[in-house]
């Protein structure tokens, strides 16, 4: 086989078009009369909850009510604009919940599905006037065309705001709190300080987060009160505080005294910037050589020794991935960075600790510093659908400029209880702007999950979790890393938490060898798109597959097979097509076309039903003209299918993906000027966002496979000159 490497510059091919005509036909459930009827007897109910409320949980005024919408009016387009503006009411924020409604009509709908329920504020005046100005609604106007979209109007109750497992008699606790309309959040954080008080509660002003509209604290107080605690309006919710996964390993560390050896050589390429946030280093250790930087995020606070060797064997992981005993452990890619971020303060069960780590990690993402970050710890906490937690929230919103590829370790928790999810992916895995890994248990070609790799689905959107696993180990393969001490020796491991690094490595291997013409947000695609699939499990336990143990494997072709890069910015609202190179004369026989997009988005931390601000809508367009006398109609290339569940309906699920993977068979005399057409929907809470939205980075990946043209590679970059093959930055020994 020839040295065949990926192509660049795809984006060079694409091309606005204008957007098509769309139907507008929509069937409504219930007439407007229907809706009077059910609805204002339940809002007039909810005047009644929210006006018993005392005034010091009512700051300004202000309540906050939920809105169940029916399924049918989930998209963006149906966002009940006119009807919150001429009541003077705002949504704070939604999240997805199961119902059964009054009437659907729907095919196949099941009786319970999935629609979106939003968090309504106003001043108390405003709902008071809300069941007469339903009442003088006029068929045909926008405000009652958004009415009679309502499936429930109803008060926030306590039940819905606390989340405690059963039998948890916790002292202190995380609060999510939705932001007062058009007042800045020390407005809130002191109104809530001092209703806390009241309740008996004291708030730490040490540690809190203010991400997008929510601003997240953590506080003591007895359980008992929190009844009282959640009667404050603007509480969205209540968890005890969850402590960090233990950075222990599964196993305890079992030093092997066997022989193996380090390289020699530098590492591959010196510019890569990469940090590992985890447990500290050992004062003697081998990896000097290759560690750039060691920096404590709290000085002041001892070390712990797991901890310390838990983050040298995470280190190790990336540097050289797993080591064979007896060999030579492989040379680096790229030098590290360590951040020790968890300390003696963490281990003492400092009851702050989840916030306080949480603060050290946001340092070092506020500092802009590094292209790849590796995170192998988080909160011992299982995602949940209804509400985005704090690390998630951070992370998401520091991620979203897609400027840098972070890892993040699933959690050891896969053997837990299957019937209560409590074998979940854990927080913050469920980051959409993150690679989220979880761990195989062998190397070789017959792998699976490790039985201990937590399990998907994530939160919608988000749903695919893991994006992929890597190989972390297991009993009858361990993952061998470098342990403490003066001269080398190994340590026989498993985890997700060395599965994370050893996939970031074959990141950063990537853009080692192909240098900064390829951004992080293309690697974290390529890394995805040529992850190896196996009938091992669905992908709930292995995402989209197992990363590629081998970098060229990814960045090189062989015979028949063409892979091609595009990345950019979309513009919202526009249409942009992205033509697939190929040949100039037709292709023979049988050809597969494999398309991977990932994009970054900004989050709204508020909305859990409608978390990213972008969506894509993409259409694939084999053939231009007719193929024997039949049009061939553009298609869905991308099946939505595998982000829903049997209960669920809902037509934009799918389209608010941050990743999205598909392939397709042809007959190659079937594809003529073959394209992507790229819809770039944006998205400001559940609503349709203004003029002011965001451009967002995009990468996609697509491969096409034709066997019968071994040469398939060079005739593309014949057909298209302005394509061309990206070459190493470096020299390495290539494949012949």
């Amino acid at each position: 086989m020839a040295s065949r490497f990926i192509i660049g510059k795809g984006e060079l091919l694409t091309y606005d078009i204008p957007p098509p005509r769309l139907p507008s036909n929509k069937s409504h459930p219930y007439t407007l009369d229907e809706a009077k009827q059910s609805i204002i007897p339940e809002i007039k109910r909810l005047i009644s909850a929210i006006q018993n409320l005392p005034p010091t949980a009512c700051p300004h005024d202000f309540a906050v009510t939920k809105l169940l919408l029916h399924p049918a009016y989930i998209a963006k387009s149906f966002f009940p604009k006119a009807l919150l503006r001429e009541a003077g009411l705002v949504s704070v924020g939604s999240r997805t919940i199961s119902t059964a409604v009054r009437r659907d009509l729907r095919k196949n709908a099941p009786p319970i599905c999935e629609t979106t329920e939003l968090f309504i504020a106003g001043t108390r005046s405003s709902f008071a006037q809300l069941p007469a100005f339903a009442q003088q609604l006029v068929e045909g106007s926008p405000a009652a065309n958004d009415f009679r979209q309502i499936e429930h109007f109803a008060s926030m109750e306590a039940v819905d705001r606390i989340r405690l497992a059963n039998n948890e008699n916790p002292h202190v606790f995380e609060v999510g709190l939705h932001q007062i309309p058009d007042q800045p959040f020390n407005v809130l954080r002191h109104a809530f300080a001092s209703f806390a008080a009241i309740c008996g509660f004291t708030v730490n002003a040490q540690y809190e987060f203010p991400v997008g509209g929510m601003l997240f604290l953590a506080l003591e107080g007895e359980v008992s009160r929190l009844p009282q605690l959640a009667q404050f309006t603007l509480v969205r919710v209540i968890r005890s505080m969850p402590k960090i996964r233990s950075a222990r390993p599964i196993i305890r560390n079992n030093s092997v005294a066997v022989n193996f050896q380090l390289p020699v050589m530098q590492p591959l390429s010196t510019e890569p910037t990469v940090a590992i946030l985890d447990g500290g280093l050992p004062v003697q250790h081998p990896l000097k050589p290759w560690i750039r930087r060691y920096e404590k995020s709290d000085e002041t606070v001892a070390d712990v020794p797991d901890y310390l060797g838990h983050g040298l064997g995470v280190t190790s992981a990336f540097l050289f991935g797993p080591i064979e005993p007896g060999g030579i452990a492989a040379r680096p890619y790229a030098f590290a960075d360590h951040f020790r971020v968890l300390d003696a303060a963490s281990d003492k069960e400092d009851p702050y600790e989840l916030y306080r780590t949480l603060a050290h990690i946001e340092e070092v993402l506020l500092s802009r510093q590094y292209q790849f970050i590796n995170l192998s710890l988080g909160p011992d906490l299982p995602v949940e659908d209804s509400d985005v937690h704090a690390w998630t929230a951070v992370l998401d919103t520091l991620l979203s400029d897609g400027e840098t590829l972070m890892t993040v370790a699933v959690g050891n928790n896969g053997e837990r209880d299957d019937e209560l999810m409590l074998n979940r992916i854990q927080v913050p895995s469920d980051s959409v702007n993150a690679l989220s890994i979880g761990a195989a248990n062998f190397s070789s070609i017959l792998w699976s999950r490790a039985a201990y790799s937590a399990k998907g689905p994530g939160r919608s959107p988000g749903r695919r979790k893991p994006d992929a696993i890597a190989f972390g180990g297991c009993g009858k393969e361990y993952f061998h890393v470098v342990s403490a001490g003066p001269r080398p020796s190994l340590n026989a491991t498993m985890g997700t938490s060395f599965a994370a690094p050893y996939a970031l490595r074959t990141g950063v291997g990537i853009r080692a060898i192909l240098g900064d013409e390829v951004n992080p947000l293309t690697i974290k695609a390529l890394m995805i798109h040529t992850s190896e699939k196996n009938s091992s499990g669905g992908p709930d336990e292995i995402g989209w597959g197992r990363i590629a143990q081998d970098v060229l494997d990814v960045i090189m072709c062989s015979d028949g097979v063409a892979r091609i890069i595009y990345q950019g910015m979309l513009r919202p609202g526009k249409y942009l097509r992205a033509p697939i190179p190929l040949p100039d004369a037709p292709l023979d026989g049988k050809v597969k076309i494999s398309a991977t997009f990932c994009y970054a988005s900004q989050v709204d931390v508020e909305d859990a039903a409608a978390y990213t601000r972008a969506g894509l809508d993409i259409t694939s367009r084999p053939h231009v003209g007719k193929s024997s006398g039949k049009q061939i109609k553009p298609r869905s290339f991308f099946t939505k299918a595998i982000f829903r569940t049997e209960q669920e309906q809902r037509s934009d699920l799918g389209k608010w993906e941050t990743v999205l993977h598909g392939s397709d068979n042809f007959k190659g005399s079937s594809l003529n000027q073959a394209s992507f057409d790229v819809h770039y929907n944006a998205r400001d809470g559940a609503g349709i966002a203004g003029s002011g939205s965001e451009l967002i980075r995009y990468a996609l990946i697509v491969t096409v496979e034709a066997p019968k043209h071994l040469a398939l590679h060079d005739e593309i970059l014949a057909a298209h000159s302005k394509l061309k093959a990206i070459a190493p930055k470096i020299s390495l020994p290539l494949r012949t």
